[in-house]
C-alpha cells in the first residue's frame, strides 16, 4: 500500500504543487484504508490497490479536477486551462473579484485578493459523497469500481489481476515454498504472507498439521492402546477429521495430505517388510517385519502428507 502511495506520488511531482501533492497523497492513503477494511490480507489489499488502477492515470485525474476549477498547479502555473474552457473573471487563481472557491477546488480563497490559503482536506467519503463540492473542502477520490472506470484504470487492474491468476495457478514449481523461504531477507518477494500470517488467517487448519506431526511423533513410545486402537492412530484421526473438513486445500489436497501416514504404514510396511524377510520366509516373519517398520512407515508418511499441506497453505489459490 505504501509502495502503491509512493508510486502516485512521484508521478505527482511536475504535475502538482508541492503542497497539493502532499494533500493528494493524504487523501489517497486515507482512501485506500477505507476499502481495505482494517483488512491485514496481503492478496485482498492487492486487489483493492488493483481496483484503484495505475497511479499515474490517478494524478492525471487529479490534475484535470484542479484545472478545471482555476486552481494553479505546478503543470499549470496560471490556471491557464479553466480560462481556456470558458472561465471568466474570477474563476482562476490570482484574480481578484471572486470570494468564494469553486466546486472541488483545493482552498477558499480571500476575497478582493486573489490568494489561495494552505489546502483544506475533508475527511475521505465513500464513493456518493459529495464532500469537496464547496465549503473549502477537497474531493473524494472518485470510485474506481464499475464499467464506467477510465480505459487506464479497467487496463491496469486487467494488468494486476492477471498477474494474481499467475501466481495462484500457472507460476512455477515451487513458487509458493520459494517466496516463503525468501520472506526473512525480502517481505516484498513473498506478498506479505510468510509462516506467521499463515498461522494467524489459518489457525485451525496449523492446528491439524501440529496434531498430525504429533500423531507421528507419539509412535517410538509404544503407549497403551485405547480399547483396540493404538493411540498414535487415534491422534492422527482427530487430525486427519480436521484436515478432510478444512476448506484451506482442495479436495485431492485434503486426502493427499490425510491419507500419506495410512499409505506409508500400510504400503510401505508391506513393501519394506517383503523386501526384508524375502519370499521364502514365511506369513510370521513377514508380519514380524512388518509391525517392526510400519510404524518407521508411518512417520515418514505423516512428514511427506505435512509438508505437502503446509506448501498448499503457503500457495493456497
Amino acid at each position: 500500500m505504501l509502495n502503491y502511495v509512493s508510486k502516485a506520488a512521484d508521478a505527482a511531482h511536475g504535475v502538482l504543487r508541492a503542497d497539493q501533492r502532499l494533500d493528494f497523497a493524504r487523501r489517497l492513503r486515507a482512501r485506500i484504508e477505507v476499502e481495505r477494511g482494517g483488512s491485514q490480507n496481503a492478496r485482498q489489499v492487492a486487489k483493492v490497490l488493483a481496483r484503484f488502477g495505475d497511479p499515474v492515470a490517478l494524478v492525471e485525474r487529479e490534475a484535470r479536477r484542479l484545472a478545471e476549477a482555476g486552481v494553479a498547479t505546478a503543470r499549470d502555473p496560471a490556471g491557464v486551462g479553466a480560462r481556456a474552457s470558458g472561465g471568466g473573471a474570477g474563476t482562476s487563481l490570482g484574480t481578484a473579484g471572486s470570494g468564494t472557491a469553486g466546486p472541488g477546488t483545493t482552498g477558499p480563497r480571500t476575497a478582493g485578493t486573489g490568494a489561495v490559503t494552505r489546502p483544506v482536506s475533508g475527511p475521505v467519503s465513500g464513493p456518493s459523497d459529495g464532500a469537496g463540492a464547496g465549503g473549502g473542502a477537497t474531493r473524494p477520490l472518485p470510485a474506481v469500481d464499475g464499467e464506467e472506470a477510465p480505459p487506464g484504470v479497467r487496463a491496469y487492474r486487467g494488468i494486476a489481476q492477471d498477474s494474481l491468476d499467475r501466481r495462484q495457478g500457472m507460476g512455477l514449481p515451487f513458487a509458493g515454498l520459494r517466496r516463503a523461504a525468501m520472506s526473512s531477507a525480502n517481505p516484498m518477494a513473498t506478498g506479505g504472507r510468510d509462516a506467521r500470517t499463515i498461522v494467524k488467517e489459518y489457525p485451525r487448519d496449523t492446528a491439524a498439521l501440529v496434531i498430525l506431526v504429533l500423531a507421528a511423533l507419539l509412535v517410538p513410545f509404544h503407549l497403551p492402546a485405547v480399547a483396540i486402537f493404538q493411540i498414535p492412530l487415534v491422534v492422527w484421526a482427530v487430525g486427519a477429521v480436521m484436515v478432510l473438513f478444512s476448506d484451506a486445500w482442495n479436495v485431492r489436497d485434503r486426502f493427499v495430505g490425510a491419507g500419506a501416514p495410512l499409505l506409508g504404514y500400510a504400503v510401505g510396511g508391506v513393501l519394506i517388510g517383503g523386501l526384508r524377510v524375502g519370499i521364502e520366509a514365511g506369513m510370521e516373519a513377514f508380519v514380524t517385519q512388518f509391525f517392526d517398520v510400519s510404524g518407521t512407515m508411518f512417520m515418514i508418511g505423516t512428514g511427506a502428507g505435512v509438508l505437502w499441506l503446509a506448501y498448499r497453505l503457503l500457495d493456497v489459490n
